[in-house]
């Protein structure tokens, strides 16, 4: 049994390998998600490392994006993907990323079964089976091991709640806050073993000081590693965008919804993929342990049965507008999301499938085979979701970025980057920053307030005709875009595309004032010469996803 688990392991390696390749065989003909990551994530990479100022004290600004983003937009020096993206390009930066963030994933949810969740040796196809489709779930990818670190660190926490004193518990807990996120996971998970913690003393098992002093240590390195942003939310002085953050909108029954929708589909930051698989796995199982009453004997099981709905819920009735008396009295309820509880999801998810297995295995020779069904069903969706997969019809990361096209704008102009502004129409600004425009427009986290009631200005009349686009970028404004009315909220106009643009209405005043010269638009402006634009040229690039029409403010 134990020659079968380690051949086993050797082929979940191997399936991790082959499942990163890609970033690496085809390089930047490589696809990926376009959503918080090209249009953003990597972006921010290229230009803090650019910047010089990737140590800047607190109060330090990047020139090149908003006529000065604060530093502390970009988040923390000390994170290990900052440092891929400083060592390596972008795309290779990338790809070790990803394999990095698998093979711990599959590490951490491997190591989890086999001590503290199914032990017993005839379910090793079971425990490698489940880490492994843990591991190729398509996470968010800056995110890191922000939730797919979770199973390591709770088998740590674990082994530490039982007395056990290894330094290797510790050197997990030290290490994962270097590459991964308090505010895109462990703040909830570490919140949640102070519960785990708490539940314990209360049902008399002692007060345990081994295992609450690790999750104070752990807290305290995420802490002291995410110093700018534990600055920008309690002592910041100046207003940001999330001060205009406003989340509590849905009604009772549009919150049930998506409850529901949220339990069957998962979410896009913290893709599961389990609605076809897994879940009915698990429904399966729910009605074994119901037919046999094997209450007692699967108490976890029943939890993270549970768990896994409550979190959905919550999640949900986090946007319910009942909130709202209490958001406008403590506005840290609108900086900071909340509803990211079910960031742990993936983890009870994929704990959940393998009891659910482990319940049917025992069910009889018929039910075996339908547990390796399962797990081999599993591995083909995941497989399917695998990014050059899924995202084929997407631009590539070299089509996407166009860097000899936006290399030839940058000559045709003519001038220093820094003495001109830019902003993008019917494209992401993420493409101009990452070549090395400097960009009234942007997509950060945060960002002063001041600039985004400045901007607004610019594009005050086609938010006037839009209610989508108005309540999008007043009570939010993440994206702080040239919104225009005839395309939505569609930013990605690519080549082929044919639509024009007809009824634009800027405020160029504004936009000359802020120091922007020229608009990178993807689609034509048939009214362009009201809105004091002239058309300086076209780009063509057979290596671009997109055409670029130049456009060159006339007041």
């Amino acid at each position: 049994m134990e020659k079968m688990e380690k051949r086993l392991l050797f082929f979940s390696f191997l399936a991790i390998a082959v499942f990163v390749s890609p970033y690496f065989v085809f390089g930047e003909d490589a696809h990926m998600r376009v959503h918080d990551n090209l249009d953003s994530n990597i972006a921010w990479y290229k230009v803090l490392t650019r910047s010089g100022e990737l140590f800047g004290p607190i109060n330090a600004v990047i020139p090149q994006i908003i006529n000065g983003l604060p530093r502390n937009a970009y988040g923390t020096e000390f994170s290990g993907i900052v440092w891929l993206h400083a060592l390596f390009p972008s795309i290779y930066a990338y790809g070790l990323s990803q394999a990095i963030t698998r093979v711990f994933a599959f590490i951490g949810m491997y190591l989890l079964l086999k001590k503290h969740v199914i032990k017993s040796p005839e379910w090793s196809w079971i425990r490698v089976g489940a880490a492994l489709a843990f591991a190729l779930t398509p996470f968010w990818p800056s995110g890191m091991l922000s939730t797919l670190g979770m199973p390591l660190a709770l088998w740590a926490f674990l082994n530490i709640r039982a007395g056990e004193r290894s330094w290797v518990n510790y050197l997990v807990l030290t290490l994962l806050p270097f590459y991964s996120s308090l505010v895109l996971g462990f703040f909830f998970f570490l919140s949640a073993m102070g519960v785990f913690w708490l539940v314990d003393v209360v049902r008399g098992k002692g007060w345990n000081w081994r295992f609450l002093l690790a999750i104070v240590y752990m807290t305290a390195i995420y802490v002291a590693i995410e110093y700018r942003l534990v600055h920008s939310l309690l002592f910041a002085d100046e207003p940001t965008s999330r001060d205009e953050y406003f989340h509590a909108r849905l009604s009772f029954w549009r919150a049930i919804r998506l409850t529901l929708k949220n339990y069957i589909l998962g979410h896009n930051h913290v893709m599961t993929v389990h609605g076809l698989v897994i879940l009915p796995v698990t429904f399966v199982a729910l009605y074994m342990v119901w037919k046999k009453k094997l209450w007692k004997q699967e108490k976890m099981f029943l939890f993270l049965h549970a768990l896994n709905f409550a979190l959905s819920a919550w999640y949900a009735f986090w946007f319910y507008k009942g909130w709202v008396p209490l958001t406008e009295r403590f506005d840290i309820l609108d900086k900071f999301n909340f509803a990211r509880y079910h960031f742990l999801r993936p983890m009870v998810i994929y704990m959940l499938f393998a009891l659910s297995l482990k319940i049917l295995w025992q069910q009889g020779q018929a039910w075996k085979k339908a547990c390796f069904t399962a797990i081999a069903a599993q591995l083909i969706v995941l497989a399917i979701f695998n990014e050059e997969i899924f995202y084929r019809h997407k631009p590539s990361f070299k089509q996407f970025y166009a860097e000899e096209q936006f290399q030839e704008i940058k000559e045709y102009i003519g001038l220093p980057v820094y003495k001109y502004r830019v902003a993008s129409i019917g494209i992401h600004p993420a493409i101009a920053q990452y070549n090395g425009f400097y960009t009234l427009d942007t997509y950060n986290n945060f960002y002063p307030l001041r600039y985004k009631h400045q901007f607004r200005k610019i594009i005050a009349r086609e938010l006037a005709k839009n209610k989508k686009l108005r309540e999008y970028f007043d009570e939010w404004g993440g994206r702080c875009y040239i919104f225009v009315d005839e395309l939505g909220k569609h930013y990605m106009f690519k080549k082929h595309s044919k639509k024009k643009i007809t009824n634009l209405q800027l405020n160029t005043d504004v936009f000359r004032q802020m120091g922007g010269r020229y608009i990178f638009s993807a689609l034509p402006i048939t009214n362009a010469k009201s809105n004091q634009l002239a058309l300086e040229k076209v780009f063509h690039s057979d290596e671009s996803a997109w055409t670029i029409y130049l456009y060159k403010v006339t007041s």
